[in-house]
């Protein structure tokens, strides 16, 4: 396995640089000040660089500070898929040493070697079960990048968009589709250009405002439903943060908002394929649908990128409740590791 990003910063000699500001560089200094590691600037993308200072240090532009230090540690401390943004990151990276740093979207806990070896023997079963190469070949280079903190590893697993439905999952023209986590429907609108026709549609989106665009972009679509709830493994009431895009959810709420569980808002209702993507409650989600999917075994897909151990707990939670699953993982274009997949078929 890969030298662990942490313990190398703590004794590197090279300048330590952060590149990108926000939540996620908050989320990366407060992990080198746990390990007791000092960075030495904070660099923005051009169109981003403001007279403001970041944790004691002036935004510059890289530029700036590779005229400052010359050969330096570049940490992306953003995640993005848009294909620019990650090709001047490759840009960057092939002048500097460049690191993105795992750290959990929701919750705690860093991916370390010490984490990875005191829960090798769940790795180890998970690992056991994938169906296929492509899914272990994934696996294993996602948890070397969230050790090492080396992009190289996604970049060498990723697959297109239309890869899981050319290899393994089969939508069919009468798919009842359950969208968990719908955002601004871009997952409906999506599911509707794979087939030719369907029996219904039930899409989730607890941010007002994301789901305010939901209903406009799936207007006029037939048998579709669209709710103004999260979802959980239990029905109620819980703060949530509304913040308008995909890093809403649960943790640091402020406004209460309704949820529901699957089985919850189903009763009854027969439902062939869930999509998953609900901000660190994968888990939850997964328990409050045991009925359905004990009853009606669903293809499912399941983001598992949000919490430290998604990796291992969301896999077991399904194989609890089914054990005759077949289990699949993709990684697609997006740096860190976010967007990548669990597949329960």
């Amino acid at each position: 396995m890969e030298t662990e990003l942490w313990k190398y910063l703590k004794n590197a000699e090279k300048p330590i640089v952060l590149y990108g500001m926000g939540n996620g560089a908050d989320k990366i200094i407060a992990a080198l000040e746990s390990y007791g590691i000092a960075f030495d600037g904070v660099f923005a993308s051009d169109g981003f660089v403001r007279n403001k200072i970041f944790h004691g240090h002036k935004i510059a532009s890289y530029g700036e500070l590779k005229q400052k230090f010359g050969d330096m540690i570049v940490l992306l401390c953003f995640g993005s898929e848009r294909p620019e943004v990650i090709e001047n990151v490759r840009r960057i990276a092939a002048e500097q040493e460049l690191y993105a740093p795992e750290v959990p979207v929701i919750g705690g806990g860093l991916f370390t070697e010490e984490y990875y070896a005191y829960n090798k023997e769940d790795f180890d079963f998970v690992y056991s079960r994938l169906a296929d190469d492509i899914s272990r070949k994934t696996f294993i280079n996602v948890i070397k990048y969230k050790i090492s903190g080396k992009l190289d590893y996604l970049f060498d697993c990723e697959v297109k968009a239309n890869e899981p439905y050319e290899s393994f999952l089969s939508l069919s023209d009468s798919e009842s589709f359950l969208d968990l986590g719908a955002y601004t429907g871009d997952t409906v609108l999506d599911f509707i250009s794979r087939v030719n026709d369907y029996k219904k549609i039930i899409a989730l989106e607890p941010d007002k405002k994301s789901f305010n665009k939901l209903l406009l972009n799936t207007a006029g679509l037939k048998n579709t439903v669209c709710v103004n709830m999260g979802v959980s493994d239990s029905c109620g009431k819980a703060l949530f943060g509304m913040r308008g895009g995909r890093n809403s959810g649960t943790s640091g709420g402020n406004t209460e908002i309704e949820f529901t569980s699957v089985d919850g808002l189903l009763k009854e209702d027969k439902i062939t394929y869930i999509k998953m993507d609900v901000e660190g409650e994968e888990r939850k989600t997964i328990l409050g649908a045991e009925n359905t999917i004990k009853t009606q075994k669903p293809k499912m897909l399941v983001s598992c990128y949000h919490r430290t151990e998604d990796f291992i707990t969301l896999p077991k939670a399904v194989l609890s409740i089914r054990d005759d699953y077949k289990i699949y993982m993709r990684h697609f274009s997006a740096i860190p590791a976010w967007d990548t997949n669990y597949y329960f078929i």
